[in-house]
């Protein structure tokens, strides 16, 4: 049983500084397992055992978090995209914490682009705080280089939310934006396109990134509301 196989890999001080990180997860959810060790037997199950992989998928809701953390990591091992998008669209409405949502990014998805991008849309505009931020940070993981459109800003421009891991992720993903694609982006800072908030937030995450120059950090100093 997987579950038991996580439990043997448990290190609970780590567990400890966990629960610390996640104030909204029952601190009894959470066994304590490190990311690369859970990465290691998530490969391990792929390889050795894709029926109890593809049981446990199906197995929905968890009762720990890092069976949620395992799921994710899973997910991005799936090398069908088609089955990828499947088996994402089952999990998202399960996730209730910023670890799990951020730490699921399929491999597949970088090979499908062109059909991946209205996925994206989709899920950007669901009230569901953990689909929302999941199709923003996709939209930021691949398409802020090559295959940019200048349209694709307005995903996250015109999202709304009170939600404070959704705005978080607005502001990632502009600042992002200002750092790679600064000429598309920059109007959305001068214009005040974005919710105050956002907008700051964006200014700041952008003046403490490395790859915005000293000159673009005085320009968007100056633009604090």
């Amino acid at each position: 049983m997987i579950q038991q196989q996580i439990f043997a890999l448990q290190d609970k001080p780590y567990g400890e500084f966990q629960s610390r990180l996640l104030p909204t997860i029952a601190k009894k959810r959470i066994i304590g397992v490190r990311i690369p060790v859970m990465r290691k037997l998530a490969k391990q199950l792929t390889k050795e055992d894709p029926e109890a992989v593809q049981a446990f998928l199906e197995e929905l809701p968890h009762t720990y978090y890092d069976e949620d953390i395992l799921h994710a990591i899973l997910i991005s091992e799936i090398k069908d995209y088609d089955r990828c998008i499947r088996e994402t669209d089952r999990f998202l409405p399960y996730i209730d914490n910023w670890a799990v949502c951020d730490i699921m990014s399929p491999k597949v998805f970088k090979r499908h682009r062109s059909e991946l991008i209205e996925k994206i849309r989709g899920w950007s505009a669901s009230e569901h705080t953990y689909t929302c931020r999941f199709g923003m940070e996709m939209l930021m993981s691949f398409y802020l280089d090559e295959d940019f459109r200048p349209e694709y800003l307005e995903i996250p421009a015109q999202v709304q939310s009170e939600e404070y891991y959704v705005n978080m992720m607005i502001a990632w993903f502009f600042a992002t934006a200002l750092a790679k694609q600064w000429d598309a982006a920059f109007p959305y800072i001068h214009e005040n396109r974005l919710s105050v908030w956002v907008h700051n937030k964006t200014i700041q995450k952008a003046r403490e990134s490395y790859r915005i120059t000293d000159e673009q950090k005085q320009i968007l100093k100056e633009l604090k509301r």
